[in-house]
C-alpha cells in the first residue's frame, strides 16, 4: 500500500501543498529510528555500522534550539568533496570523510523515496545524488553515487555537481 504524505503551510493567510516523502506501508524498514543516536551537536549514530553522520546536508549548519538545518547546501565536485571533508570540523571533530559507496547505501531508506532516507533521523536531505568516495572501476574519471530521489546508485562524472553527507569512524 503506498502512503502519500501532504504537507499543508499556512504563511501569511496563503495556504500551500507540499509534497512529502512517499513510504510504502508493505516494505520492511532498512533504518528503522531506533537504530540510531540522535546527537545535541549535529551529528547521528548509527548503532549498527559504527559510523557516525552528519545530522545535515554538507555545509548546512544544525540548529540546536529549532532542530532544523540551515544554510544552502551546495552541490560540488568529487575533488570539491574530498577538500570539503577535510576541511570539515562539524561538531568540533576533524576526521570528516566522503563515504564509500557501502557505508552510503547504509543509510538508505528503501521503503521510501523522494527522499530514500529516514527523514526523522536525516534532515536537510535533498532528493538528489550524493558522493560517494569510490571511483568507478573501469572510468577512473567517474565515481558512484546514490540518487536519494529513488535509492539507486550510478557512476557520475568527477566532474559533476553533486550533494554530499559527511561521514566519520567514532572511536
Amino acid at each position: 500500500m503506498k502512503l502519500k504524505l501532504l504537507n499543508t503551510f499556512i504563511v501569511f493567510g496563503f495556504s500551500f501543498n507540499v509534497a512529502a516523502q512517499t513510504c510504502y506501508g508493505g516494505a520492511d524498514t532498512t533504518t528503522p529510528t531506533d537504530r540510531f543516536t540522535v546527537n545535541t551537536d549535529g551529528t547521528v549514530s548509527d548503532t549498527e555500522t559504527g559510523l557516525m553522520w552528519q545530522r545535515c546536508s554538507y555545509s548546512q549548519t544544525y540548529n540546536t534550539e529549532t532542530l532544523l538545518c540551515e544554510g544552502s547546501t551546495p552541490a560540488v565536485t568529487w575533488q570539491e568533496a574530498l577538500r570539503g571533508a577535510t576541511n570539515d570540523t562539524t561538531a568540533n571533530y576533524d576526521d570528516w570523510q566522503v563515504p564509500n559507496i557501502k557505508e552510503l547505501a547504509s543509510i538508505l531508506e528503501h521503503s521510501c523515496t523522494e527522499p530514500s532516507i529516514n527523514e526523522v533521523v536525516f534532515l536537510g536531505t535533498k532528493s538528489q545524488n550524493y558522493w560517494s568516495s569510490t571511483s568507478g572501476v573501469s572510468s577512473m574519471s567517474s565515481a558512484w553515487a546514490y540518487q536519494f530521489d529513488s535509492g539507486l546508485n550510478s557512476l557520475r562524472p568527477k566532474t559533476s555537481d553533486v550533494y554530499l553527507r559527511l561521514v566519520r569512524y567514532e572511536k
